[in-house]
């Protein structure tokens, strides 16, 4: 019991006497070393509000980005912007007549080589409002595939222009003149805008209202960046057409994986008419039963409906996004 008490003792005399020496010894000690201590204090501080506010910033950039995509795939693009983008000079109302004007066509030609009223509707509905419709998204998406495939091209004339001494200016113009379309038109509208003073930055902004295309994305970022913070703009263009260029060769292998994928979707859609074209040239009787009766119409819709949702299922296991 003594022994114990007598550890006790000796501890706290121990205690009290190291923290003694430190309140003696610490005011001693040279000025450098306690100013090094204060600043180490103060610079593990300063990193960890550093990671903080970094951290705060990324939450934001990535909150600011979700909304500008979600804004982006709420809002509607105007058909003037959709046959802008197609490359067809045409307005909106040039559109509709065309597309009134053929549906009425193609709806007499049906109703005077069938006589029946509801199928020259229905081909007039299609050749007046599905099919113009499709085509324009067609050549949209075809002129959008061809901008990608050229502008990592005129990106490089850009580094290049700007290691030989070019300004940035001129090095657009080039574009402008000696590029392929649309890359050559869409550049051209950037210089045009250029003229009636608009900023460079807000000029290439405006080319991805254009071409709303990831790529022209990229470029509009790294284009606005310089034009704020500054930076070898030559550098960050070739790092960015090196990406563009790697992006391309992907969707292209992420394509030839796919393609035994597709051509069995495309065997299996097309089996059907087939079967039923040799059923019919064979056997009409048995067949016609389809479109004759009331149990074939039936038969024939639900097969319909169930053969676009195993055409949908398909194109979604086969389609990639790079």
């Amino acid at each position: 019991m003594i022994d114990f008490e007598l550890l006790v003792g000796a501890g706290l005399l121990a205690i009290s006497a190291a923290s003694l020496a430190s309140a003696l010894v610490v005011p001693l000690l040279p000025s450098e070393a306690r100013a090094a201590k204060r600043q180490q204090a103060l610079v593990g501080q300063r990193q960890a509000a550093e990671r903080v506010q970094a951290v705060s910033r990324r939450d934001q950039v990535a909150k600011s980005l979700k909304e500008i995509e979600d804004k982006e795939k709420k809002s509607r693009i105007s058909l003037d912007l959709r046959l802008t983008q197609a490359g067809l000079a045409i307005s909106k109302t040039q559109f509709y007549v065309f597309s009134a004007v053929g549906g009425l066509l193609v709806g007499a030609c049906g109703f005077v080589m069938s006589g029946d009223t509801l199928l020259a509707l229905g081909l007039a509905f299609a050749a007046g409002l599905g099919v113009p419709r499709w085509l324009l998204s067609y050549l949209r998406q075809r002129r959008m595939t061809r901008f990608i495939l050229e502008l990592p091209n005129a990106m490089d004339v850009i580094v290049r222009g700007i290691r030989s001494g070019l300004p940035v200016g001129d090095c657009l113009r080039v574009i402008a003149r000696e590029a392929r379309e649309p890359v050559k038109s869409e550049f051209r509208a950037l210089i045009e805008a250029q003229a009636l003073g608009i900023s460079l930055g807000d000029a290439v902004g405006r080319l991805y209202e254009r071409m709303p295309v990831p790529e022209a994305n990229f470029f509009a970022i790294v284009i606005g960046i310089q034009q704020k913070s500054g930076g070898n703009l030559s550098e960050a263009l070739g790092n960015l057409s090196r990406v563009l260029r790697d992006r391309r060769k992907m969707a292209d292998k992420v394509k030839a994986v796919s393609m035994e994928a597709k051509a069995s979707a495309s065997i299996i859609a097309s089996l059907p008419f087939v079967v039923a074209t040799l059923a019919y040239i064979t056997s009409p009787d048995y067949i016609s039963l389809l479109w004759t009766t009331t149990l074939g119409h039936i038969a024939l819709a639900c097969s319909a409906v169930w053969m676009i949702v195993g055409v949908v299922v398909m194109n979604r296991m086969i389609r990639f996004d790079i």
